[in-house]
């Protein structure tokens, strides 16, 4: 559910391509050849299918049949193993982010788009995207030159995938200059207006143009002939266009002392010619034909008319619109070193991805070593560009040929030590899929060798997949014995370990870092293998309470379908295929939905009516996973309902599955039945990317067109996407109050009374307050005890906030935040308890480290305190832990470690006020 910033909620066969344009005899035929596909319109077959692979499918055709649900018998420990992450990955993080805050703060203003790079490749490796798109927007608006504004913005719409959207083109405007296609190929630095509006009509090809009078009295010297035909021309006009037309016709060579030039044997056209005639007087190309303005373009080159090359590179460039002319440009721009118009065709290539990457002629320019060389000439292949391809390919196929080439080339483009370190790891994280374990380890070493000590998990793994189950031990326990150990060591070293041992290392890991999954699918298996298959969903219910992830879902389906327990079965399938619908399971062997359909008849039926239902019970028992799967069947019934997959985007957000959530929301715009409703859609796509006064404004023109409940919702949670003062909290009250009188179902109205509340309370209207939570209660909005308790807090009534927080606790299914809400209520041997059973249930809530070093900070027990935030940031680095430490650092007079982690929590939030307070005093003295 969507709840306001302040209260805890939801929200938390391949077609044949045309040839590409043949090397031209004469500019004149390729001229030509262009113009008929510009004027005509003719547009080639399409490119859009993906190319034949050229390495083999892992996966069989498999026949199931409900007598056989487990046809691949229970999974096996022998045959688990986590996956190497591709992303950077540090032994000490926090270290790492302060060095790049250090960085982005004291380098050159040019240097600050390569800064903010470095901080997006470590961002990726964290779970919160918004932390990845705050830093590309960063390097965009710090972008200097049109190359990387091209690659830049063109990332920043991948990462909305509004290639999704229907009714959009690749080349549309959000209407900011920071995304705007147009505004990225002007060339300088302005980082002050890329958030300001566009001014793409600015930039139109439609240029109106002056008609030259044909009656003009020209006085014409001289004559260029062309074969028989004659051009005339003023002698001074076309000496001014170069310094060899001028050495020409003034140096004292032969044609100084001619009228008639024979320009017969250069290549350019009578039509041309007129055109380079007309130009040395205009001095503009805008009124010629494209066919022409190449033959300029290329006689620009010649005799190194600068100005003259200059205008038709950007006449060209304002030709690409789509794939097409894009295919048929770039060839002409590479040959004519034409940056300009390069960069054009670049950006619809880039723009139309990820389909764009299965157009052979595509992949020719973009993945080849031919291609990047032939960029590189004119200033286009970047480590920015082939970062952001290699992205795309390995979440396209990551054991493609087209994939490996890509990394190749972002090889070869790496120069600085992290940019080589991320390059060889990700060459090696391939190679290792591919099965090419050589090739595997070379690159993980060469990771290793430019300092990336996460690699040597590959290292050991290439190793141990070659044989060599020994060395790989000895490499991870040197790596442990060498330098402060974190959870994937361990991890990482149980796989070559066995009995005891190997158990050992596998809960290290988990003290170490409870986020890893492996651990607790590895435990689970263990104990199917010896029959204790209830305390082997026990297990894996450990971490799916507060860490969704579809190999956990499937592993507890898998022993689900073993005790005969279809019903949970069908529901952990139903919500992984949420996550990934084309998910495969049983080791990647049979398609998710083949197995809802043999489940299906060994269980209740439900009509959409039953299914509402029931969705209003785990919604109000707060069973997301439960309210996931329930959706999943009412899509099945009804898959064009876009009120359906909106809900399904709100539970993914409390899920903190942001991936899955914005494709489900992308979907819910494309099938809203009218406009108004797409406009709300398509609001809270661009909230939750970012984009807050646009989806304000989507809001406002969706109510403009029809008044709707989530209209005005959209609008009150933007609203309050800040600090509140009076005037503005009672605008979103009258928001809140004009959505309530729209129609909607319960489980939305329920959302609204409690968001209302909040407001309320912080107005310190309690008693109005009180009334919206116990409305929200009596339409089973089960999170209003919360906000209920909060009241009888503030009424001086602390049993009575306790009591309300103890039903939540018993209702609630995920209940840690219950927990750690109602230690707030009691004394402190009690909270104490409340926070421990918080941790065990969620141990990424943060609250309760913060509470427990709080505590042992007052009784004087500094390194306790420190190392109980520590305990937590070295798995979670989160803001207000990083904060906190960084105090106690302070207080203690370990200047250099508060410095640090100030500097790392500015890196995560650059405007957190009391973190530049704290990080000013700090330095103080070191001024």
């Amino acid at each position: 559910m969507r709840t306001l910033k302040f209260i805890e909620g939801c929200k938390a066969t391949a077609l044949n391509p045309p040839p590409p344009p043949p090397p031209p005899s004469t500019t004149e035929r390729a001229g030509e050849k262009l113009f008929q596909h510009l004027q005509d319109h003719l547009r080639v077959n399409s490119f859009r299918s993906k190319s034949t692979q050229t390495y083999p499918h892992t996966t069989r055709n498999v026949v199931v049949s409900k007598d056989s649900l487990l046809p691949y018998g229970l999974p096996a420990t022998n045959l688990l193993e986590p996956q190497i992450d591709p992303s950077l990955k540090f032994v000490d993080l926090i270290d790492k982010l302060a060095e790049v805050y250090r960085r982005i703060e004291n380098c050159m203003q040019f240097e600050k788009a390569d800064a903010y790079l470095e901080q997006c490749v470590i961002f990726r490796g964290l779970s919160d995207p918004k932390l990845f798109r705050r830093s590309l927007r960063s390097a965009r608006q710090h972008a200097v030159n049109a190359h990387t504004k091209v690659v830049l913005a063109s990332w920043l719409r991948y990462e909305r995938r509004e290639d999704e959207l229907t009714g959009t083109t690749s080349m549309d405007c959000c209407g900011r200059n920071l995304e705007c296609p147009k505004a990225s190929l002007v060339s300088g630095y302005d980082p002050e207006r890329v958030y300001d509006p566009c001014l793409c009509s600015g930039y139109s090809g439609d240029v109106d143009v002056e008609e030259c009078s044909t009656s003009e009295v020209v006085d014409y010297d001289m004559s260029f002939y062309i074969g028989d035909e004659e051009v005339r021309c003023v002698r001074r006009k076309i000496a001014s266009l170069s310094k060899p037309f001028n050495a020409m016709l003034y140096g004292g060579f032969r044609e100084m002392e001619r009228n008639r030039i024979d320009f017969t044997r250069n290549g350019i056209s009578v039509e041309g010619m007129r055109a380079v005639e007309m130009y040395s007087r205009v001095r503009n190309v805008q009124m010629f034909p494209p066919n022409v303005v190449l033959e300029l373009l290329t006689l620009a080159n010649q005799f190194c008319c600068d100005e003259l090359k200059a205008a038709c590179d950007i006449s060209l460039a304002r030709l690409v619109s789509n794939l097409d002319d894009a295919v048929l440009l770039i060839e002409y721009g590479l040959e004519e070193a034409a940056h300009l118009l390069v960069a054009a065709c670049l950006q619809v290539f880039l723009r139309e991805l990820p389909s764009s990457i299965h157009n052979p002629n595509v992949v020719k320019i973009l993945c080849s070593v031919e291609g990047r060389e032939r960029l590189a000439l004119v200033g286009h292949a970047s480590f920015t560009l082939y970062l952001f391809l290699s992205q795309i390919a390995m979440e396209d196929d990551m054991k493609s040929n087209a994939t490996v080439m890509v990394l190749e080339c972002l090889v070869e483009c790496a120069v600085e030590p992290w940019q080589k370190q991320l390059a060889c790891h990700q060459l090696g994280v391939v190679m290792l899929e591919r099965q090419e374990y050589k090739d595997a380890l070379r690159w993980f070493n060469s990771a290793v060798n430019a300092g990336h000590v996460y690699s040597l998990v590959g290292v050991a793994r290439s190793k141990f997949k070659r044989g060599h189950r020994y060395s790989a031990y000895k490499t991870m326990s040197s790596l442990i014995s060498g330098c402060a150990a974190t959870g994937w060591m361990y991890q990482e070293r149980s796989l070559y370990r066995s009995g005891e041992e190997k158990m050992l290392d596998i809960d290290i890991a988990t003290d170490l870092d409870p986020t890893l999954t492996f651990p607790y699918k590895f435990r689970a298996v263990s104990l199917v293998e010896e029959s204790q298959l209830g305390a082997a969903v026990a297990e894996l219910n450990k971490i799916l309470r507060f860490k969704v992830s579809p190999d956990c879902l499937e592993m507890r389906a898998w022993i689900s379908i073993a005790v005969k327990n279809y019903e949970g079965a069908l529901k952990d399938i139903r919500a992984l295929l949420t996550l990934e619908p084309d998910f495969l399971m049983f080791n990647k062997k049979i398609h998710g939905d083949h197995m809802v359909e043999l489940l299906r008849p060994l269980v209740h039926r439900r009509n959409q009516a039953d299914c509402w239902m029931q969705l209003y019970d785990r919604w109000s028992s707060v069973d997301d996973i439960g309210s996931l799967a329930v959706v999943h069947h009412m899509l099945a019934n009804d898959p064009g309902k876009s009120l359906l997959r909106f809900r399904q985007s709100l539970l993914l957000l409390r899920l903190n599955c942001q991936k899955a959530a914005m494709r489900s929301l992308r979907l819910a715009r494309n099938h809203s039945k009218s406009v108004h409703e797409r406009l709300v859609y398509e609001g809270w796509i661009l909230y939750d990317t970012g984009h807050r006064e646009e989806a304000l404004a989507k809001a406002e023109e969706s109510v403009s067109i029809q008044r709707s409940f989530e209209a005005y919702f959209l609008k009150a949670y933007a609203l309050a996407d800040s600090t509140l003062d009076p005037e503005s909290s009672k605008y979103v009250i009258q928001l809140l109050e004009e959505a309530l009188r729209c129609p909607s179902d319960g489980l939305r109205k329920g959302q609204a009374l409690n968001n209302l509340g909040s407001v309320y309370v912080d107005c310190d209207k309690l008693d109005l307050a009180a009334d919206c939570y116990k409305n929200a209660l009596t339409i089973k909005h089960t999170r209003a005890h919360q906000g209920l308790a909060r009241v009888y807090l503030l009424k001086s009534q602390r049993k009575a906030a306790y009591n309300e927080m103890t039903k939540l606790i018993e209702k609630a299914q995920s209940n840690a935040s219950a927990f750690e809400k109602r230690s707030e209520y009691c004394d402190r041997e009690m909270a104490q308890r409340d926070l421990v059973m918080a941790t065990q249930l969620d141990p990424l809530r943060t609250y309760p480290y913060r509470y427990r070093a709080a505590v042992l900070m007052d009784d004087h027990k500094e390194n306790e305190a420190i190392e109980e935030l520590s305990k937590a940031i070295a798995f979670k680095p989160d803001l207000q832990l990083l904060h906190l430490r960084a105090a106690f650092f302070a207080s203690v007079r370990e200047t250099t470690d508060a410095m640090r982690d100030c500097e790392a929590a500015l890196s995560l939030d650059p405007c957190h006020k009391d973190t530049i307070n704290l990080y000013h005093k700090v330095r103080e003295p070191q001024s």
